[in-house]
């Protein structure tokens, strides 16, 4: 997860949580701030809700004591962008309040997240991105890192540009990452193709795949409650 975390982050003025290990220490807020986000983003994907925000909370908490809008910024587009990995498309809110105080990348990170970034702006993106910004679907595979793949091909998704190849890949990323949310996100996108194609055997299939996620997840869910 740290190389996606690194990869938004170079989207601020100041790498936030970047540190030589042969430098100096870092102060504490940026070790704080990094470990919250690291583990809040790891539980949404996960499928846990309430730790997530506990975690999204401590990192704002951590980073809001600096006085910097941008690097605030900075950690809500990595919260936005773990909902469109998921393909939860939604307003970016927490970004929406500091936008006019963030830099011109965030800005186009965030219109990248929306599926509304126009092509002057692709530039401005982490290079990895960009390929697939411009809607190129064979560039979401290149993407080396699990978290930006996805989101790339959330992009896509959200744009109608995502091919079945497309979707496979982002099946097998979450389920070789063990992200249970957008498992079931991508699994039901692909069994919808599957009955609009008129497979129902493959449909059956999946469906089959995710009520054995979703069953593991009520399970592991009722142990929480019992606890």
């Amino acid at each position: 997860m740290s190389r996606a975390i690194k990869l938004i982050l170079s989207l601020s003025a100041l790498v936030l949580f970047g540190a030589c290990a042969s430098g100096p220490k870092p102060p504490d807020w940026q070790v704080e701030a990094k470990g919250s986000m690291e583990r809040s983003v790891t539980a949404y994907m996960e499928g846990n809700s309430r730790v997530e925000m506990a975690e999204l909370q401590r990192a704002r908490s951590q980073l809001s004591s600096t006085g910097r809008a941008d690097l605030l910024a900075t950690a809500e587009l990595l919260h936005c962008a773990g909902r469109v990995a998921a393909l939860v498309f939604e307003p970016c809110a927490g970004f929406d309040k500091l936008r006019q105080d963030s830099t011109a990348a965030q800005q186009a990170y965030a219109d990248y997240l929306r599926g509304q970034l126009p092509p002057q702006g692709i530039a401005l993106l982490p290079e990895p991105q960009r390929a697939a910004a411009g809607g190129s679907a064979a560039a979401v595979q290149g993407i080396a890192d699990p978290l930006s793949q996805l989101v790339a091909a959330g992009v896509l998704f959200q744009k109608g540009q995502a091919s079945p190849a497309v979707v496979q890949q982002a099946v097998d990323t979450a389920s070789a990452q063990g992200w249970r949310r957008p498992l079931l996100a991508w699994l039901n996108v692909q069994a919808q193709l599957a009955e609009k194609g008129g497979d129902g055997e493959e449909a059956a299939r999946l469906r089959r795949r995710i009520a054995l996620t979703q069953g593991q997840a009520n399970a592991a869910k009722k142990n929480l409650d019992y606890l």
